[in-house]
């Protein structure tokens, strides 16, 4: 009998609470843990396999140098070294916009993030690309118009709806809310509420709905323009909540004034008295939206987005119990950048502004491929595999192979790795002190530090070291005086009291204090990201520490020190905070604490959402006639951080789903190989015949074509995805909108 240890799941953003028996410095069992107080024991089959996250022959255990015939190893001081002396040749000659950092945590182990920004910062540099920026800064941006910061993002509290609305969501597949498939389930057999899944495939999700809505791939902006006109139109419009909580309603109300409604939503193949009855239904019970990937790597998807926004706001559902909710953070997930800020960086080629702080990995391979002086010659990327996870695989790789440096920080040979000239080994989530920050429930907030449960292998390091020996050897870290690593070893308390003396003295510290909390407080503790974690609680804003208060925690100048103490006590992960559940209204940052419907730069956007024009946009191609949607979540893919295939030996993983009128129509029989063409690329792929699937639009999972002991595994999703299809304000890919053809082969 082995050890069982308390840990979470590094596989998807909801981190369920776990348990692990250890034997023999191997995870060899995995059980949810009843006593995580958000996962509550749910656990679903990705998580009880993630011992083949951990446990797998491509594992890396020492720096690797590329060198003419492969890669070698070398020493950390070597590699850290000639790292730290190409990146100053780098920006000495062409300056800080030839750098940038991709990655910053991934969906389990966030604390790297602070290192890799305040490595960027250091080098002079403002370019963050993150898979965030792939998905949700769109979302983000047009949230932050409405509530005043981009990181002020609403969330559905679907325990206290009435009606939930799923938009491209098959939350019974990929989870974004915690045990999201108990709570659907749940939620719709209550007969006292309603589960409505708009989507164009009858999705598990949408199996269990009491309504769900078909609507035409791509045209989600057009449905909400006409559920907004439908809402106004009919005087379902919320007046007392407008008056009270909404600023520019009246100046946006014109965009929607004799819009043709009924011809919209024709063109979205649904029909018109049931959405206008789901706008009712809106008016007359609290109800929450989830909107996912289907909308946020779709046509339209900012704008989309801000539909969304204007719909709940109308119709009285945002900030209020069962509506969608602004959750509390210790610390939020994005930044707030303002594009209309001179100070806003802008890429070099393509000109996209960050959003959040982050840039948008569709642009990379043009800023690294472009003529231009100033563009990106060095990346350094940290759990991220923009090879297999970001759009356009052809680009990328023409990119990075032009790249002057190229470094990878992970836990194994991705695909990206392979093209490295420097690959470094991170621990793991399960080899080192580590978690995250995403806020997916309201009112509580929730925290679980998690802890080392087995013993690394070979020389990998938190990813944050590596991060700090790269800056201390660039000479960006100042001498710190031997009187902080005393006090840092005496107790904490001295040490808080030592730094702030030494701020005092040093302001200019300040800019890289994540690295000198890991030189001296993470030395004596063993961690840089245990004692990150102090230095962030004792240094919390007031309004967490408000909500901490409320959760229990004692009020003082010590509440940092007891929650860091609770924290490490419960190994299960804890309640940290509880924001106000009676004003959600005082989370708003705009200056009035109301929120902004009008967003002046969308107007000219949302004008072109017309039926005739949008009925044009979405015809038939005869070159690409089928839609294809890249990303189809399931039991058997988690991203690209599950690589060893032998999790899924025996399940038929990877296909592409197809409806049984194409499949007669091309002469199909489910299981015969088809080539997916795309202006991107052209794939093999097994065909799935399928009910669930409406003619004309087929799927395939993401996760995939995944390089393991020198074998492919399924197909690449990301070759057919073409990186200038995209979003036009926020740059987030179509990953849910791709025309192809597809033959047999």
């Amino acid at each position: 009998m082995g050890e069982w240890k308390k840990t979470g799941c590094v596989l998807c953003a909801q981190n369920c609470g776990l348990e692990v028996e250890i034997e023999n410095n191997r995870i060899v069992r995995v059980k949810g843990d009843r006593d995580n107080p958000r996962s509550r024991g749910y656990v679903c089959r990705k998580g009880v396999n993630i011992s083949y996250h951990q446990h797998h022959s491509d594992r890396l255990t020492h720096p690797l140098r590329r060198t003419g015939s492969g890669f070698e190893k070398i020493s950390w001081d070597q590699a850290i070294g000639e790292i730290a002396s190409k990146l100053k040749q780098i920006v000495g000659e062409h300056g800080p916009r030839s750098y940038a950092y991709m990655g910053g945590g991934g969906q389990g182990c966030h604390f790297e993030a602070a290192a890799g920004v305040t490595l960027m910062r250091a080098i002079g540099s403002r370019y963050h690309y993150n898979a965030i920026a792939q998905e949700l800064t769109g979302q983000f941006w047009a949230h932050g118009r409405a509530t005043g910061k981009q990181y002020k993002f609403s969330i559905p509290d679907e325990a206290n709806s009435e009606m939930l609305i799923g938009i491209g969501w098959n939350g019974m597949m990929s989870h974004q809310m915690p045990r999201a498939p108990l709570v659907l389930r749940e939620f719709s057999k209550d007969p006292q509420k309603l589960l409505v899944i708009i989507d164009p495939r009858r999705t598990e999700t949408a199996e269990i709905a009491d309504i769900h809505l078909a609507v035409r791939p791509g045209a989600d902006a057009l449905l909400f323009k006409a559920m907004i006109a439908i809402v106004i139109s009919e005087g379902l419009t919320d007046d007392d909540y407008i008056r009270n909580h909404v600023n520019g309603f009246n100046e946006i109300k014109k965009w929607f004034e004799g819009f043709d409604a009924r011809e919209a939503i024709a063109t979205c193949e649904l029909d018109y008295e049931q959405v206008r009855e789901l706008c009712r239904q809106m008016r007359a019970r609290k109800t929450s939206i989830h909107p996912d990937l289907g909308v946020y790597m779709n046509r339209h998807s900012t704008l989309t987005c801000y539909l969304i926004i204007i719909l709940s706001a109308i119709t009285g559902n945002l900030c209020l119990p069962g509506c969608n909710v602004i959750p509390g953070t210790l610390m939020p997930i994005v930044g707030h950048s303002d594009e209309r800020e001179e100070k806003t960086w802008r890429t070099v080629e393509t000109g996209f502004p960050a959003l959040c702080g982050l840039f948008p990995p569709n642009v990379m391979p043009e800023e690294i491929m472009s003529s231009k002086p100033d563009r990106l010659r060095a990346v350094m990327c940290c759990q991220a595999n923009p090879l297999r996870s970001f759009a356009d695989t052809t680009a990328y790789e023409q990119a990075f192979s032009n790249l002057d440096l190229l470094v990878v920080c992970d836990v194994a040979m991705t695909e990206t790795a392979a093209m490295a000239h420097y690959v470094l080994p991170a621990r793991t989530g399960y080899e080192s002190w580590d978690g995250t920050f995403f806020p997916w429930t309201w009112p509580e907030i929730y925290f679980q530090m998690r802890r080392p449960v087995v013993e690394p292998e070979g020389e990998p390091l938190e990813l944050g070291e590596i991060h700090m020996r790269i800056a201390d050897s660039m000479g960006f870290i100042p001498e710190i005086p031997q009187s902080l690593y005393a006090a840092a070893k005496e107790n904490r308390l001295k040490f808080g009291m030592e730094l702030i003396n030494y701020v005092k003295d040093n302001p200019s510290a300040m800019k890289v204090m994540p690295f000198i909390v890991m030189k001296t407080l993470g030395g004596e503790m063993g961690s840089g990201n245990l004692a990150n974690l102090w230095a962030m609680l004792m240094n919390a804003p007031g309004g967490f520490k408000k909500s901490a208060v409320r959760a229990g925690f004692p009020k003082g100048p010590l509440i940092g020190e007891e929650i860091f103490k609770a924290i490490i006590d419960h190994p299960e992960g804890l309640w940290i905070g509880k924001s106000d559940p009676d004003d959600n209204f005082s989370d708003l940052s705009t200056e009035d604490k109301k929120i902004n419907v009008l967003i002046p730069e969308m107007e000219e956007w949302l004008a072109e959402i017309e039926p005739g024009r949008e009925k044009a946009a979405l015809a038939q191609d005869k070159k690409y006639p089928f839609i294809l949607s890249s990303g189809r979540h399931m039991n058997f893919n988690a991203n690209t951080i599950m690589r060893d295939p032998a999790w899924n030996e025996g399940k038929r993983a990877c296909t592409c789903i197809i409806s049984q009128e194409d499949a007669d129509n091309l002469g199909l029989k489910d299981g015969d190989m088809i080539r997916v063409t795309t202006e991107a690329g052209s794939v093999e792929v097994e065909a799935e015949i399928t009910a669930r699937t409406r003619s004309g639009y087929v799927m395939i999972p993401h996760g995939f074509g995944l390089v393991h002991k020198g074998q492919t595994y399924g197909v690449n999703a990301n070759r057919l995805a073409k990186n200038t299809h995209r979003d036009r304000f926020a740059g987030t890919p179509f990953h849910r909108h791709i025309p192809c053809w597809i033959e047999k082969i």
